[in-house]
């Protein structure tokens, strides 16, 4: 089978993580002989080096002719936000990407796997088993609300607003649902509706959206109290459906579970299943080229591409499987050091996770 995938390597590490997800998919068509055409993109801070903007047309013209788009981190030097090459980037290409092909339904699993319990400044007891999806509305919210500045009394203001319509809350909450079916059939909203006007209609669109799926449970928990709960007793969550503030906040939280942010992958989805996929973390400039960033949630999210966009469960779970493999042989990025293990560098990890996928 051929698929068409759109790569943007993006900036900071993002190629040097995106080159090894590249490398496990084309392991992946030799051994089930599918043919994966990639084709190379340009967005973020490498789209302003050549074209003078962060979201040029011709990258959006192919992503629309590929089937997913593969996409590395965008951003600079936090030191260099208000350089043009880094300014706005986060409006321009982040939220620009998601926009365009209307990316509504973000996919951010938490799995502690056992090979990685340690690596967890929790307990054991707390984060063992631990399997969480968090869905996060990613094309509307405070995000994508009014925002601005004006002057109020003599006095500078800013302002954003979260706003959200009982269509944009109902096609996600239906995701959930769906998503929940397939797991461990319960779902929990997240919101903050004994203050915010937005999370009681969260609240009241999921009340009607529930009994159509009768197998399903679902509960209700404010997001300050969900916040501690995933330290306490995450184990309780299945999915964790929410908005997109919360959900981009909750998700970092949660990759404590799993001993760090480069260990999380995740996948944005339209409603005719085009997605997007890319790890959670950012750019991370600092160590850009010293091989020191973990390239396994580039891989795991090019496992969920296998799985979400081309229906391939056998390859992506293989995928996950060698990644397993090459933490139980104590390989450690320095991200995941803590723990012990034997250090290895970006490419050492992507060559152990490659080679248990050949077996």
């Amino acid at each position: 089978m051929k698929f068409k995938i759109a790569v943007l390597r993006g900036d900071g590490i993002g190629p040097e993580i995106t080159d090894i997800a590249v490398r496990v998919l084309q392991a992946v068509g030799r051994r089930w002989d599918h043919d994966f055409a990639f084709t190379e993109a340009h967005a973020g801070g490498e789209a302003w080096d050549r074209y003078g903007e962060h979201l040029p047309a011709v990258t959006l013209d192919a992503c629309r002719a590929a089937d997913a788009i593969l996409k590395g981190p965008f951003g600079g030097p936090t030191s260099e936000i208000n350089h043009p090459k880094w300014a706005g980037i986060e409006t321009t290409a982040i939220l620009g990407l998601r926009r365009a092909f209307d990316l509504f339904m973000n996919l951010r699993p938490v799995v502690v796997y056992p090979e990685v319990v340690a690596l967890s400044p929790l307990r054991p007891e707390i984060v063992e088993g631990a399997d969480m999806l968090i869905v996060r509305e990613l094309t509307s919210g405070i995000y994508f609300g009014e925002r601005g500045e004006r002057t109020v009394d003599g006095e500078r203001q800013g302002f954003d607003t979260e706003s959200y319509t009982e269509g944009e809350i109902a096609r996600i909450t239906h995701g959930a649902f769906r998503i929940a079916r397939v797991r461990r059939k319960h779902v929990t909203l997240v919101a903050k509706s004994n203050i915010l006007d937005s999370s009681r209609l969260w609240r009241d669109v999921m009340a009607r959206v529930a009994p159509e799926y009768p197998d399903v449970t679902h509960d209700y928990l404010h997001v300050d109290n969900a916040s501690m709960q995933i330290i306490t007793n995450p184990r309780q969550f299945d999915v964790m459906l929410t908005n997109n503030m919360f959900g981009d906040i909750l998700s970092d939280e949660a990759s404590v579970l799993a001993g760090s942010l480069g260990m999380l992958g995740s996948a944005s989805l339209n409603a005719g299943g085009f997605g997007m996929y890319e790890p959670i973390h950012g750019s991370a400039p600092d160590i850009a080229g010293q091989g020191k960033a973990n390239p396994i949630a580039m891989v795991l999210s090019a496992a969920m591409m296998l799985r979400l966009s081309f229906q391939l469960e056998d390859e992506a779970a293989a995928v996950e499987t060698a990644v397993r493999a090459a933490l139980a042989r104590g390989l450690r990025t320095a991200d995941i050091a803590g723990a012990g293990g034997t250090l290895v560098t970006t490419q050492a990890m992507g060559e152990a996770i490659e080679a248990a996928l050949a077996g």
